[in-house]
């Protein structure tokens, strides 16, 4: 089966986006001590290089990487880390940063385990915000692009591991 991909966000346009979402985060955290900025793996890796030079502030950086698997009864069950966080967020402003939100499973996942840590707040920085394909009750604080449909790929985001090196997103579409 082959894939067609359609230039959907052109890396101009997603470079001037992290621009701004840098500026804005910067400000939103002015006056503040620390802030824990955590990279949801895989897909946010490149976002994550991206935006954290554009962030004007002292930043820790971690990573967590989520797992799902199929075999579960409910969607909520069948997320578990896979790698956890190094660094102790008690106290500490988090920043949450993914590449994409959509029906909020894993990121309601995530946030109720980041909770139970006593964050002194917790906000999420997505790249893309699909908010109308939301299952679950999640707010995006810092959204790139808010998208309702389309399978996107490039820019981190991958279907089956392949494109995430793109430097652009792409729709992607079975022929």
């Amino acid at each position: 089966m082959a894939h067609k991909l359609t230039p959907f966000i052109t890396a101009e346009q997603i470079a001037k986006r992290v621009g701004e979402l840098g500026k804005e985060v910067a400000e939103s955290y002015e006056g503040k001590d620390s802030l824990v900025c955590i990279c949801v793996l895989k897909g946010a890796f490149l976002f994550f290089s991206d935006i954290i030079r554009k962030i004007d502030r002292d930043i820790e950086v971690d990573f967590v990487r989520l797992a799902s698997y199929g075999s579960a009864t409910s969607r909520g069950d069948d997320i578990v880390f896979s790698k956890d966080l190094e660094v102790s967020i008690e106290g500490k402003d988090v920043l949450v940063i993914e590449d994409i939100v959509d029906t909020g499973h894993s990121m309601d996942f995530l946030l109720n385990v980041l909770r139970m840590r006593n964050p002194k707040s917790l906000k999420i920085c997505s790249l893309i915000d699909k908010h109308e394909r939301r299952e679950k009750k999640v707010t995006v604080d810092f959204a790139g692009f808010k998208l309702s449909d389309g399978f996107i790929v490039g820019y981190g985001l991958d279907y089956a591991e392949r494109y995430r090196e793109l430097d652009g997103i792409y729709e992607l579409s079975t022929e």
